[in-house]
């Protein structure tokens, strides 16, 4: 399953970030070490938020991770929650669809 951590952040994150930006970062990077985190950045244009992608069988990896990011201990992120993902197209998809459900409308599914 596919949990989406949503960070929303401190108007002034951009200059704040930059000394914990290497601890954020080597945090991170065990966490895709272990296979957890997928993807993660900053939103931008405005950079306002951030999102990070986990895999795993529940959202207590997510939790866990906002709960000690230093971004988050160290007050950048004003609020952060979790969302489960149903995933369903693309090749590390949480959930396989039949290939009758995957073939263009008005057509049959290659045999």
């Amino acid at each position: 399953m596919h949990y989406l951590l949503f960070y929303d952040v401190v108007a002034d994150y951009t200059e704040r970030r930059l000394p914990l930006r290497a601890a954020h970062l080597a945090y991170a990077q065990r966490s895709v070490a272990r296979g957890e985190l997928m993807l993660a950045g900053a939103l931008a244009h405005p950079v306002d938020g951030a999102v990070l992608l986990f895999r795993g069988s529940s959202p207590a990896v997510a939790e866990a991770f906002a709960a000690a990011d230093p971004y988050v201990t160290h007050g950048l992120v004003k609020r952060w929650r979790v969302r489960e993902w149903t995933t369903v197209v693309g090749p590390d998809a949480a959930v396989q669809l039949p290939p009758d459900d995957l073939a263009p409308a008005g057509e049959s599914p290659a045999p």
